[in-house]
């Protein structure tokens, strides 16, 4: 056997938790994302897409498409712990596991024949696993490459489970749109539908000088190769990452220092928490403010040593901003730490820190058990009531 790659997909991951967690929104349309005038949907339950709501719709569009959905800020805290327990469960079915998302991932299941079976039997089994530990739903697709692998576990959704082989992978291919094609936006798309190329059987019987003429020979190259079944990529775990940051958009642009130093604060806390969690530190704080026109600011600040801890991050960002002397119009802000010190996560406990690390811990254990609003600052508890 050759190469052998599951793609796993949560169906409706965020709205399916609120379904699973709270009786009341079980059958009903759910629709989870930004409430503000400027929100969009995040996830929407099956019943919600019945009513034509779909993920990155703007949320004012989603209420005039379905007044009856029951809309929910979202509970992301609560999302990535489900996560976690959805991705443990990948690590004991696949030496090598890349996560795509918090709700979907491949697993690479090459060499892996003598252990699984069959890959139906293997792939039911880790289907039946994910619901009976965590109540969810996930669709499956098995195919010989990633590409082949991902639309395939979007072909039967929901509780979908469709395996492509070598013999039957064009007749699941060419009656698709190109749309399908992983990587084709709504602009390319058109372009090939301009070119009449609906279909991918129309696409892999153009001629590549013809298609390198209309986007570039690399593009053409790219497209054929996947309207061919052809995806060379490995399965490869995610690289660690480069910073952690938060930002936030906000429903109606701040008109005040006041509010966006109190907004940084509450940034600066997230940040702060969530360094702590990954165990690193970083040494660059970086600010990034957008106005309502869209014009958008980049400040950042090195330190001498690095930092995991809310206050300096927070005293460093509120300096990068009030270096812009920006005080209305403001319609984002955002705080990332970039710039990881090897050596100041192992001297994580070093004596001269040893005060500050027993508050950060004992704060961390709060969070840790009651969600990241489990403990916060005074003036930010004001600030929600």
């Amino acid at each position: 056997m050759g190469r052998l790659v599951m793609h796993v997909d949560m169906d409706a991951f965020f709205a399916a938790i609120e379904q699973r967690d709270h009786e009341g929104y079980r059958g009903q349309p759910v629709i989870v994302g930004g409430l503000s005038g400027r929100g969009v949907v995040s996830t929407c339950s099956y019943e919600a897409r019945r009513f034509g709501v779909h993920s990155a719709m703007p949320m004012v569009r989603a209420r005039r498409l379905c007044p009856q959905g029951i809309f929910l800020p979202g509970r992301f805290e609560r999302y990535r712990a489900v996560s976690r327990e959805i991705f443990a469960i990948f690590a004991r079915y696949a030496p090598v596991v890349e996560p795509l998302s918090i709700d979907e991932a491949f697993l690479d299941l090459t060499g892996m024949e003598h252990l699984m079976g069959t890959p139906l039997a293997y792939a039911r089994k880790l289907k039946a696993e994910i619901r009976e530990k965590t109540g969810l739903v996930a669709s499956v697709g098995l195919a010989p490459n990633k590409f082949l692998a991902k639309l395939a576990s979007d072909l039967r959704k929901p509780d979908g489970l469709v395996i492509v082989t070598p013999e039957n992978m064009r007749a699941i291919l060419d009656p698709l749109p190109v749309g399908r094609i992983w990587g084709v936006g709504r602009k390319t798309e058109q372009v090939l539908q301009r070119m009449g190329i609906r279909h991918i059987q129309e696409l892999r019987g153009t001629p590549r000088e013809k298609l390198a003429a209309a986007m570039g020979e690399h593009m053409a190259a790219h497209l054929l190769a996947l309207a061919d079944g052809q995806d060379d990529r490995p399965v490869a775990p995610r690289e660690p990452a480069k910073s952690i940051g938060k930002e936030v958009t906000f429903p109606v642009d701040l008109q005040s220092q006041a509010e966006a130093e109190q907004v940084l604060l509450e940034l600066a806390e997230k940040v702060g928490y969530r360094l702590r969690r990954e165990g690193v530190k970083g040494r660059t704080v970086q600010l990034k403010l957008r106005l309502g026109n869209f014009k958008t600011y980049m400040r950042s600040r090195t330190l001498p040593e690095a930092t995991c801890y809310d206050e300096e991050i927070y005293h460093v960002a509120q300096a990068l901003y009030q270096s812009l002397g920006i005080c209305q119009g403001i319609r984002l802000l955002g705080i990332s730490v970039s710039s990881f010190d090897c050596d100041a996560e192992l001297s994580l406990f070093a004596e001269q820190t040893q005060k500050k690390e027993r508050l950060y811990a004992a704060i961390d254990r709060i969070k840790d058990k009651f969600g990241e609003r489990g403990i916060t600052k005074a003036q930010l508890l004001r600030k929600n009531k």
